[in-house]
This record gives C-alpha cells, sequence and structure tokens, in this order.
C-alpha cells in the first residue's frame, strides 16, 4: 500500500526540482541568430578584448553553420581568441586542424605565424605560470615547435607582414635553446661524461652559433677534450675561443 506524501515533502520536491532547473540554466545560451548576426557579435567581442565571450560566440556560430560563408574566418578568429584566452590546447588543435583543411589558404602564413606564438606561450605557462620559475634546462618541446613554425614563416613567406615580428621572436628562441643545450653540456661535465659534453657543445656551436651560449660552450670543450686527453681536439677549441673571446682566461694553454 503506497504511503500517501505529506504536503511538506512535496514542497521540497518541487523546490529542489525548480533550483536544479535554475542552476543548469544559469549559463545564458547564445541565442539562435543567423550566422551574420553571431559573426558580428563575435567582432565585437574581439574587439573590445572579451576573449572567453568571444570563443563561446564563435564556437556556437561553428557549430551552428560549420559550411557557412564564415567557416573559415570563423576558424581564423578562433585560433586568436583561444590564444588570447590563453586555451593553447585548444588554439593548436584549430590551428593543426585548419593547416590539414587548407594548405593553400591565403592566410596560411598568420597560421603558421600563430602556432609559433601558441608554442612560446604553452613553453612560457607551463613554468612560470604554473610553478613561478625561469629553468632554461627545462623540457624544450614547445619552444623548438615554436622555433619551427617562426622559422618556416621567414623562409616559405619571406614577404609575409608578419616575417618581422617572427623574427624578433626567434632571437629569443635562439637563446631560450641554446641555454638549454648549454645546460645540458654543463649536466654532462658534472657527470664527468666528458665526450657527451663535447658533442653537446659542439652541436650549440654549430646549431646557435650567433648566441650568448657560445663562450661557455667553447669552455666546456677546451675543458671536456683535455679531460678525454685529445690535445689537438683541446687546442683547436682553445684557438676558437682566443679569436673570439680573447681575454678569456681558457683562451691561453696552461
Amino acid at each position: 500500500m503506497l504511503k500517501k506524501s505529506s504536503p511538506l515533502l512535496a514542497l521540497v520536491l518541487i523546490s529542489g526540482l525548480m533550483s536544479g532547473c535554475s542552476s543548469s540554466s544559469s549559463k545564458p545560451a547564445i541565442p539562435d541568430e543567423p550566422p551574420e548576426v553571431l559573426f558580428q557579435q563575435a567582432q565585437l567581442q574581439l574587439d573590445s578584448g572579451n576573449y572567453a565571450k568571444a570563443v563561446e560566440v564563435l564556437e556556437a556560430l561553428d557549430s551552428r553553420y560549420p559550411f557557412g560563408p564564415y567557416s573559415n574566418q570563423v576558424q581564423l578568429d578562433l585560433i586568436y581568441a583561444y590564444y588570447k584566452n590563453a586555451d593553447t590546447a585548444q588554439a593548436i588543435a584549430n590551428i593543426d586542424r585548419f593547416i590539414r583543411l587548407n594548405p593553400a589558404h591565403p592566410d596560411i602564413d598568420y597560421v603558421f605565424y600563430m602556432r609559433g606564438l601558441t608554442n612560446m606561450q604553452a613553453d612560457y605557462n607551463f613554468f612560470q605560470s604554473v610553478l613561478q620559475m625561469d629553468r632554461f634546462d627545462r623540457d624544450p618541446g614547445y619552444a623548438r615547435q615554436a622555433f619551427a613554425d617562426l622559422k618556416r614563416v621567414l623562409v616559405s613567406y619571406p614577404n609575409s607582414k608578419y616575417a618581422a615580428d617572427a623574427r624578433s621572436r626567434l632571437i629569443y628562441l635562439k637563446d631560450r635553446l641554446s641555454r638549454y643545450d648549454l645546460a645540458v653540456a654543463d649536466f654532462y661535465m658534472r657527470r664527468k661524461a666528458w665526450l657527451s659534453a663535447a658533442n653537446r657543445s659542439k652541436y650549440l656551436l654549430e646549431t646557435y652559433p650567433d648566441t650568448q651560449a657560445v663562450e661557455p660552450a667553447l669552455e666546456i670543450m677546451v675543458k671536456a677534450y683535455d679531460k678525454l686527453q685529445m690535445p689537438n681536439l683541446a687546442d683547436h677549441a682553445r684557438q676558437v675561443l682566443a679569436t673570439n673571446y680573447p681575454n678569456n682566461s681558457l683562451a691561453r694553454k696552461s
């Protein structure tokens, strides 16, 4: 035999259902508007710097009108909005999809440029924002990809309007990557892995010859080859050091 529900219990259940409905709909949905209206709304949000809202509108536009007249521009705007919103995973996913589907698009130089910037942002965020540290011996995977993307802009699209900025960012990336290789070479020296230290320094000199890491890399080569009892290689490294850094104490054979 079923028990009758009390009026109080019924009231509690109704209020619970109503609160559940209100909480689930607390996040306002993007209105169902024509694509041109949503596109204009997205542009207003981008122009005002409200990138989180821009992402919402652009994602709605992309899902509702995936083959509409604004589809490619929506993807480009999403890439930018994700980047400005520090959502590097989504930005890179959209970039890779755009490159795969539109390899000959007129703005493909911009897409590679944005992938470079996004990978730089990911490299920065992982250590500076999360761990509050600045270590050049951290994993350089994002930095290496950023270097490749920005270098591609310069090589494949030398007349791109993004080439100048890409070139200036490459200077920072070369310094960051060379300092990573220097940290690795120094690690090998402390572990008395002389040959590995010399080889890593040699790689640094060949790859980043115009960075501040060159002088300490040459110092490591001199010391490592001395430890390995390879006088010819040690003398050659010392000669290069003396030619470029004549005041360096290791430039003079003891």
